[in-house]
């Protein structure tokens, strides 16, 4: 846009709403201390009945995208501004039991977790496998309902469980416990995640940090 246009919607608008410069005024807008303020409202549209034709319509077809601009930006604001999913309030591995987990919704500390059926047909893992897994304790396995188990998926690379699971449950046998354990970051490795570094094969330093961890436990 050219200087004299600016010039032009400067003389038609008494609310400080479009500075000279090209900068909005701060405070004229929905969600920036208006409370609400229709950001059409501050301009009136009659006031373009002086201009030459063609400047008055560019006038108004700016008017209204300003206030559309506005009306997009409160709403993001807005947006921002909503809480996300924090697990801040949830205890650290030493405070928590396996009961403390089993009363909270599973998805809300374990992640995505799935059943058999979608392992076998998303990873291709087909049932035997999954069981004998889950007989020589290389993969966590949560109980869910009476007889149902389901199989966090963060555990898996290439449709394998990651290495070191076996010997981590041999330090922190209950499962829940096991995972919660694995999932959080470890003070005893450096604040790193405990399966996402036996998802790297550093295998050795976890089965360390869990075996400390049961004993401190």
């Amino acid at each position: 846009m050219t200087e004299s246009f600016f010039n032009e919607i400067k003389k038609i608008v008494n609310n400080d709403v479009f500075h000279i410069d090209g900068h909005l005024a701060a405070g004229k807008f929905p969600g920036e201390g208006g409370a609400g303020a229709d950001c059409s409202s501050q301009v009136s549209l009659q006031s373009l009945g002086g201009m030459r034709p063609d400047l008055a319509a560019l006038a108004s077809q700016f008017v209204r995208a300003l206030a559309a601009e506005a009306a997009r930006m409160a709403n993001e604001g807005g947006a921002a501004s909503k809480p996300v999913a924090s697990t801040a309030g949830i205890p650290s591995p030493h405070q928590l039991s396996s009961g403390d987990l089993e009363a909270m919704v599973m998805e809300d500390w374990a992640g995505r977790v799935a059943g058999s059926t979608y392992l076998e047909e998303h990873l291709r893992i087909p049932r035997s496998t999954l069981h004998r897994w889950y007989r020589g304790n290389e993969v966590v396995a949560l109980r869910k309902g009476r007889q149902r188990h389901v199989f966090p998926l963060a555990q898996f690379v290439d449709g394998r469980p990651a290495s070191g699971i076996r010997e981590v449950l041999s330090h922190i046998p209950h499962p829940r416990l096991a995972w919660f354990w694995l999932i959080q970051p470890s003070p005893r490795l450096g604040g790193r995640i405990p399966i996402e570094l036996l998802k790297q094969d550093i295998v050795a330093g976890v089965i360390a940090a869990a075996k400390e961890h049961s004993a401190a436990s």
